[in-house]
């Protein structure tokens, strides 16, 4: 028998002090990628079934009758650099089956343009040159957001003119509205009492970038405001989407008219808080009013999101943190882990985070539906997410710059 060495058993101890460590390391790893799945999983278990069922994009205008005698509504269009897209937006305006008084206001928000031409030649085109009044916008007064200086420009003029209505359309310039947009606004209003209603227009998608995020955004924006949530009237949570928002006037003037959310640069949130202080509000999808310009090229969805994004996180460096923490938690552990699980044949985190995954792009597939898209497009999320997540980042970096806000030429502090 040989007779081992002090060298030896000290030899032989250091290997098995060294196996060790190594099976804590991988161990402690293992425990890393074990607690990230989960995590990431419970979250969107949490999602799915306790988040006011947001995935299932569900909030619709109903069919409803309006009342015999439709009350009036004033519509309210402001416009900057819209003359690519005003007379096919304008026209669907002119061309609703809206039974009751309406009278329009084009507000030209000191384009650079032919905004103020075009819509005028639309108007005369549809025959409709007396119904709308095409007002040139005065300069931007100091403390004042472009668009709610251009809406209250558009109110003064309504009142100016004895042009008292109750209800008061305010959209976009580059929405085509539905036929019977207007009616089906006005019935569900009337209906349920409500001082706002609001639709998500559908948004247009025409390049790869369209494809990849916006039907993505319209997924994020349902699971930051669950539409069902914000349509409960004992619910605090408010929100609305600026293209498409009709508002009772005198709810709008209970709260001090445009002008107490005049420096606002995520105004149509800011109006859906504001008045759902004191009377329900409610949020919806749109198939068929649509909007009309497409955000084509990444860039230009990057310059739209960066403009307000800190903004919705109040500008605050330690939301921002918890933001990044929870989008790489929700949208980029699922994929991450199955890749490290692969490396450190760890097979139950590559199974959980599998599960959240596929649960990420079950929860998806409403949204890309109504976009006439495959469910397996929910996969592309964690990359809509990474691109949203350094958008977020660098909507901060302007801000810090003291270049946020920045859209068509403006930039608020």
């Amino acid at each position: 028998m040989a007779i081992r060495t002090r060298r030896d058993i000290i030899s032989e101890v250091r290997w098995l002090i060294g196996e060790r460590v190594r099976s804590l390391e991988i161990s402690s790893t293992e425990l890393v990628l074990w607690i990230i799945s989960g995590l990431s999983l419970v979250v969107w278990l949490y999602l799915w079934l306790f988040h006011g069922g947001f995935w299932r994009a569900d909030q619709r205008l109903e069919a409803i009758d309006l009342p015999e005698n439709p009350p009036a509504v004033t519509v309210v269009i402001p416009a900057r650099d819209e003359a690519d897209v005003i007379a096919e937006s304008l026209t669907s305006l002119l061309q609703q089956d809206y039974p009751g008084a309406l009278s329009f206001f084009l507000v030209d928000d000191n384009s650079s343009d032919a905004t103020a031409t075009v819509g005028e030649k639309a108007a005369a085109n549809a025959g409709m040159s007396d119904s709308v009044t095409i007002i040139p916008g005065a300069p931007l007064p100091p403390s004042w957001a472009g668009k709610m200086w251009a809406v209250q420009q558009g109110l003064d003029a309504a009142t100016s003119n004895n042009q008292g209505s109750e209800y008061i359309l305010l959209t976009d310039a580059d929405i085509r509205h539905a036929k019977t947009n207007l009616r089906q606004l006005v019935a569900k209003a009337k209906s349920d009492q409500l001082d706002l209603v609001s639709l998500m227009v559908k948004l247009k998608c025409v390049s790869i970038w369209d494809w990849l995020l916006i039907p993505a955004f319209v997924f994020f924006f349902q699971k930051l405001f669950p539409f069902s949530i914000v349509n409960e009237p004992d619910s605090r949570l408010a929100a609305a989407a600026g293209g498409c928002m009709l508002v009772r006037r005198t709810a709008l003037e209970k709260i001090g008219g445009v002008i107490s959310l005049k420096s606002a640069i995520i105004d149509d949130c800011a109006l859906a808080r504001a008045l759902k202080t004191s009377g329900p509000i409610w949020l919806g999808l749109s198939t068929e009013t649509e909007s009309i310009r497409a955000y084509d090229r990444l860039g230009s969805i990057w310059q739209m999101v960066t403009r307000s994004a800190f903004e919705q996180l109040n500008n605050s460096f330690i939301i921002l943190c918890g933001t990044v923490i929870g989008m790489m938690v929700i949208y980029l552990a699922p994929p991450a882990i199955m890749q490290l699980s692969l490396l450190w044949d760890a097979t139950i985190p590559m199974l959980v985070a599998g599960a959240a995954w596929a649960l990420m792009a079950f929860l998806s597939a409403p949204t890309f539906k109504l976009y006439g898209l495959s469910p397996a497009y929910g996969l592309l999320l964690p990359i809509a997410g990474l691109l949203y997540l350094l958008m977020t980042i660098d909507s901060a970096r302007l801000y810090w710059l003291k270049k946020g806000g920045a859209w068509k030429g403006r930039t608020y502090s």
